[in-house]
């Protein structure tokens, strides 16, 4: 259907109103831009005044920024139980926040039996217990949800996958720095211990130790 108008919108998003499509056309010609049609459907349809090569190129970037961040979100899971004794519970919180400083999301699974799906409050609250713990490092992305059997929480790194792997990258130079001035230090002793020893040596000898005992003085 051959459509004689538009509603125009402007480079900046600004509404320029509806248009005769020959109007529309020249606007696009003296602002050196293309008019590209954005919403077929609409009655009128909506076009925009826009640099179609530059918009190309940005939307191009932005999803290969977005299958890059997915490819880089790595979801780890840990598994516990509703009545886990303290000991473990530290232990498995101590991967939780290793999980999450390394950029990873981690999926917490409550695992029941028995009479312990009777009481999901038990899940709950260890789910809101170990949340509040790992404050720091990470927060709720997905709300606890009964799944069956389990009770299910995902938790998301507060930094993103690069920031993490940037600090420890930074860290890790930063330990081999201080063994490397460790090394350095403990090799200035132990050549200056030997410095002093072979010192004491010749001040004890002295210079008649080096006569010959059958000449008489």
């Amino acid at each position: 259907m051959h459509v004689n108008e538009v509603r125009l919108v402007g480079p900046n998003g600004e509404q320029v109103g509806i248009v005769r499509i020959d109007d529309a056309l020249r606007l696009a010609r003296e602002s050196d831009l293309d008019l590209v049609e954005v919403a077929p459907q609409a009655r009128p349809p909506v076009c925009k005044l826009m640099d179609y090569g530059k918009f190309k190129y940005e939307a191009a970037q932005k999803a290969r920024e977005s299958r890059r961040n997915q490819s880089n979100t790595i979801i780890k899971e840990m598994k516990l139980r509703p009545k886990i004794d303290d000991h473990d519970y530290e232990t498995k919180k101590g991967h939780v926040v290793r999980f999450l400083k390394a950029g990873d999301k981690v999926k917490i699974t409550i695992m029941f039996r028995g009479r312990e799906q009777s009481r999901p409050e038990l899940g709950f609250n260890l789910l809101k217990k170990l949340a509040d713990d790992v404050s720091d490092d990470g927060f709720v992305e997905s709300a606890p949800k009964q799944d069956g059997r389990n009770m299910l929480m995902v938790l998301a790194p507060t930094r993103k996958k690069a920031e993490a792997r940037a600090e420890q990258k930074a860290d890790k130079e930063a330990r081999a720095a201080t063994r490397a001035a460790d090394h350095e230090a403990e090799e200035r002793e132990l050549a200056e211990s030997r410095a002093a020893a072979q010192s004491a040596t010749k001040k004890r000898r002295g210079p008649a130790d080096n006569m010959d005992p059958d000449i008489d003085l």
